[in-house]
Formats: C-alpha cells, sequence, structure tokens
C-alpha cells in the first residue's frame, strides 16, 4: 500500500511541473512579441509648423499656419517678442491653425500650445521663428484718393519716398481694374521729389463715368538693394465730365470744351517768348490744383504777385489766371511769362468748372512741354514709347486691357 501512495504523490508532482512549464512559456511568448496583438505606447499627434521652427528671414506676408494630423490642437497661441498674440483662425476639425494678421518686420514669434492626438494623450506645440529685417522701407503715396472725381486726363500716379531698383517686382504688384475696361500702361519715369515713381494713363482719354479700383500690394515686397515695401495702398475713384481746355497761342484766345459743346471761348495772352522762360509750352497740361487768391513770384520780372482764379497746369509755373494788368493785349497780343491770362471776370467764370485731372491742350509755340516742366508730361510722349516704359514691357500687365476705346481729340497731333 505504500508503494502505492508514493505513486500517486510522484503523478501529482509531475502534472504540478507540467502545469507551470506552460505558464512560463506563456509569459515568455507574450514578451517576447511572439503573436501577440499590443501596441506600443506612445502619442499619435504630429505637428508640422509653417515656417518652420528656427525659420529666419521670414516675408511678414507669408503664410503662418500650424497644422496637427492625427489629433486635434486643443490650445495655441502665436505671440510676438512683447507677448502680444497674434490672430488666426481654426477650421472646423480643429487641427489647422491659419494667421489673419500681417505680420511685422524683423521680429520674433513664438508659438506655445497643446494638441491632443487619437491616443488621447498631448503633444507640445512649441517654436519660433524671424522676420526679415529690410535695410529700409520705401513708403509710397498715390496722387488720387477714394471718392475723388478727376478729369479725362488724370494720370494714376505713385511716388516712392526712395530709389526703387526692382521695378519690375513692384510693377507686378500693382493692379488698376477700369469700369468699362480701359486700356492702359504703367511707365517709370525719372526719379522725382527723393525717390522712384511710376503713372499709369489710358491709351487714350478716360471715358466719362468710369469706375477705377487701385490697387498696390506693396506691403512685404522686395524691391531691391535692401529696401522692401512700407504699406499696401489702394484707391476707388471716378472719372467725371469730359472737359478740355483748348488753346491756339497766334489766336490770343482759349476755349472750354464740355462734352463736346463750347462752354467758353476767351480772349486771353500768352507767353511773350523773347525768352525760353516766357514761352507758354505747346503740349497736353494737365490741371493739378486751383486757388482763388495765390502770391506768385517770377523774379526779375515780379515778386509775391497777388493772381486771382488761379488754376495750374504744370509745375513749371503755369497758370490759367485772372490778370488786369494784361487785359489790354487779351485778345491780341501775346505777353505774359508764360502763363494763360484771362479777365478777372472771365477767370472767375472758368475756374469752379476745373478739375483735377482735365486736359489743357495748348499749340503754337516754339517750345513743347516735356520733363523738363515738371511732374505731369505724360500725354506728350507717344503710346509706343510710353509703353517701353514699362518694367515689364512684352510681358502680361496686372492690369485690365480691352478694346480701345474710340479716340478723344487730344489736340496737336
Amino acid at each position: 500500500m505504500s508503494n502505492r501512495g508514493l505513486s500517486r504523490r510522484g503523478a501529482l508532482r509531475a502534472a504540478l511541473v507540467a502545469s507551470t512549464a506552460v505558464i512560463a512559456a506563456a509569459c515568455s511568448s507574450s514578451n517576447n512579441g511572439g503573436g501577440g496583438s499590443a501596441k506600443p505606447a506612445g502619442p499619435v499627434a504630429t505637428v508640422k509648423l509653417e515656417p518652420g521652427n528656427g525659420s529666419e528671414n521670414v516675408n511678414p506676408t507669408a503664410p503662418v499656419t500650424a497644422t496637427v494630423t492625427n489629433g486635434r490642437i486643443d490650445q495655441l497661441a502665436l505671440t510676438n517678442a512683447n507677448g502680444k498674440q497674434v490672430t488666426g483662425t481654426f477650421d472646423a476639425a480643429r487641427s489647422k491653425f491659419t494667421v489673419n494678421e500681417v505680420l511685422g518686420y524683423g521680429a520674433t514669434y513664438t508659438w506655445s500650445g497643446t494638441a491632443i492626438g487619437t491616443d488621447n494623450k498631448p503633444v507640445a506645440i512649441d517654436g519660433k521663428f524671424t522676420t526679415v529685417s529690410p535695410k529700409a522701407t520705401a513708403p509710397a503715396t498715390i496722387n488720387i484718393g477714394d471718392g475723388q472725381e478727376v478729369g479725362i486726363a488724370a494720370p494714376i500716379m505713385l511716388q516712392f519716398k526712395g530709389h526703387v531698383e526692382n521695378k519690375a517686382a513692384v510693377e507686378k504688384a500693382l493692379a488698376v481694374t477700369a469700369t468699362p475696361a480701359t486700356e492702359g500702361s504703367w511707365a517709370w519715369l525719372q526719379d522725382d521729389n527723393g525717390g522712384s515713381r511710376v503713372h499709369w494713363r489710358p491709351r487714350e482719354y478716360w471715358q466719362p463715368g468710369t469706375a477705377v479700383h487701385v490697387a498696390a500690394k506693396l506691403y512685404g515686397l522686395d524691391m531691391g538693394g535692401g529696401v522692401f515695401g512700407d504699406s499696401d495702398l489702394t484707391s476707388d475713384f471716378k472719372i467725371g465730365r469730359s472737359q478740355i481746355v483748348r488753346g491756339y497761342a497766334p489766336s490770343h484766345r482759349v476755349q472750354v470744351i464740355r462734352d463736346g459743346a463750347t462752354l467758353f471761348d476767351f480772349p486771353c495772352s500768352y507767353g511773350e517768348g523773347n525768352e525760353d522762360r516766357n514761352v507758354t509750352r505747346s503740349g497736353i497740361h494737365v490741371v493739378t490744383e486751383k486757388y482763388e487768391d495765390f502770391v506768385m513770384s517770377n523774379p526779375p520780372f515780379y515778386t509775391n504777385a497777388r493772381e486771382r482764379w488761379a488754376v495750374r497746369i504744370s509745375n513749371n509755373g503755369e497758370f490759367i489766371h485772372a490778370n488786369p494788368q494784361s487785359a489790354g493785349a487779351q485778345g491780341n497780343s501775346n505777353v505774359t511769362n508764360g502763363c494763360i491770362n484771362l479777365s478777372t471776370e472771365n477767370a472767375q467764370q472758368y475756374f469752379p468748372t476745373a478739375l483735377y485731372g482735365d486736359p489743357v491742350e495748348v499749340t503754337g509755340t516754339r517750345i513743347q512741354l516735356s520733363a523738363a516742366d515738371g511732374d505731369i508730361y505724360d500725354w506728350t510722349i507717344d503710346w509706343d514709347t510710353w509703353k517701353s516704359l514699362s518694367a515689364l514691357e512684352g510681358e502680361p500687365k496686372n492690369q485690365i486691357s480691352a478694346t480701345p476705346l474710340p479716340p478723344q481729340p487730344v489736340g496737336g497731333r
């Protein structure tokens, strides 16, 4: 009987050993990855910053985004060096944040925040970038303001405070939209008033009633030589009625033509012409400003002379204005120092009808209006030459182009 008892205990011990071996083998198999299904722990969310972390010389107009894949943005801020937060918008899934605020030059911006992955684990969002620091910026001004009504010869003029080296890049950033569509072109004229200037004019005079929109996307633009654009510019204005002043100097008269009909026909006196400085220039002048009272000087002939109803037609000192002292010559001889003199009564009648951008077409004198005479001599340049002054000659222009309008009278051509 004792032998059978030992035999049962031995069998039980053998069974326990076998069972332990199976359990150990199973544990060993799981730890070694042999056929197991468990996944390694860790965050799933991936963050991409644009521009990338540590980027330098970033253009302040470049797209700035933070994008999360396999997750969503929980908290996020982009701040400048002063701690001010930059504004932006999230997409519907909160997987992308897009900055919608213009950034500054020479500034460092820092990301901070958290993304939550699809595994519900957080991932830090951090990084920084620095925008470009220009050597200088070149502010610009436009000659026609919002809501202004101008004459049919008004050019669009952008004046830069500084020299523009990369004129092609600047011109590509300029757009003129006209309704009805109007053929025209930009032209770069010689630097003036401390910087570069570019003018846009239509091929022919504007059609009355045309609505014009000008957009200059200059901020962030590399103008060359380390100079960048200072700010964007826009203007929305309208072309008014057609009014053309026509003067043939030998006739000693001047006509004002409104919408094809003669509004005024005045006796006048043009420049005496005994010296070049006293010659009224032939060519298409443009009305730029007017004064009920204006003090004029033209040494050695006169200084601080008070003139009435003065309408400037060129920066060389030419005006249409009242001058009682030349009343005896008006209608029969030319005795002025280059201006077009009218009687006080006639000058006062003309004055309120004059509008910035009206053409004043003078013919019959021995010297032509030119670049030497001031800022607006655009209409003295023939169309093919004008187009050649574009920095994009031969390239598509960033402007409206259409079938040319019926030719308008330009005088002397």
